[in-house]
């Protein structure tokens, strides 16, 4: 594998060359880290694990989703995943959905998810699956590191953590949990309104831009529009019934969460 790029060749089939060459970390944070690798691809699952354990990171290799499942529902399990979508046994959204749905919330899980699929709407559905990132292929290989980075400053302590449970006219939502009620009732979202409705609650009767909720519900993904976020916020009024209204619409700039008076 070269340290420019591992997609020139990717997805080709037989008889492509790979250059295991690696770069020094660019980022020493990252040898803290244990990761999960899961492909039934030989050569991709080999050139991945020759970069992360030549960065020194503690590497888990899986040949399929039911082993890298196996190791994710472990006690010890890594709290950084790269899945490939397509592989024997359960596939990469399976995978990540299974996590989402069984680890404890004080147990986080960081996925990506790497996949040939390039159209919007198979992106947004393993979003929804609860990966947090994913790489389309052909790709470059410092692009893995990089995602990989980034959700490793997202895993980092800030200096102060956030309020977990919010509470704002008849919506309530527990960020510890992953739990949303309107008048006491629980409401079923995906990970993407649930991203959404936080990034509202947090900021009561401020205005954010499609951009702004854009970057907090899908952080690195590229391939999804801001139109994206009208069609989330319409799915997200629909679950909340009569509680909609406080995700009130800001004409030409985005959206805000009222207090329901």
């Amino acid at each position: 594998m070269s340290s420019t790029g591992m997609g020139h060749g990717m997805g080709h089939g037989m008889g492509t060359e790979w250059d295991t060459e690696v770069r020094e970390p660019e980022n020493p944070r990252t040898s803290a880290m244990k990761i999960l690798i899961a492909d039934d691809d030989s050569v991709m699952r080999t050139a991945l694990e020759a970069m992360l354990r030549a960065w020194g990171i503690d590497v888990v290799v899986c040949r399929d989703g039911d082993e890298a499942w196996q190791a994710l529902s472990a006690p010890d399990a890594p709290a950084f995943a790269v899945l490939d979508w397509q592989m024997p046994g359960l596939d990469g959204p399976e995978v990540c959905r299974r996590v989402r749905q069984h680890r404890a919330s004080d147990t986080p899980a960081y996925l990506i998810l790497l996949t040939g699929n390039r159209r919007p709407e198979d992106i947004v559905s393993g979003l929804n699956a609860g990966a947090d990132d994913y790489v389309v292929k052909p790709f470059a290989y410092q692009e893995v590191a990089a995602r990989l980075r980034a959700l490793a400053r997202r895993a980092e302590p800030g200096p102060r953590r956030a309020e977990p449970r919010l509470e704002i006219g008849a919506i309530m939502l527990d960020e510890a949990a992953r739990r949303v009620t309107v008048h006491g009732q629980n409401v079923d979202l995906s990970p993407r309104e649930f991203s959404l409705l936080e990034a509202l609650m947090r900021h009561p009767n401020q205005t954010l831009t499609r951009d702004q909720l854009l970057d907090h519900a899908w952080p690195f993904s590229v391939a999804v529009t801001p139109n994206a976020v009208d069609a989330y916020v319409h799915y997200l009024r629909t679950k909340l019934g009569d509680a909609g209204s406080q995700v009130e619409t800001v004409r030409g700039v985005g959206y805000r969460m009222g207090d329901g008076g």
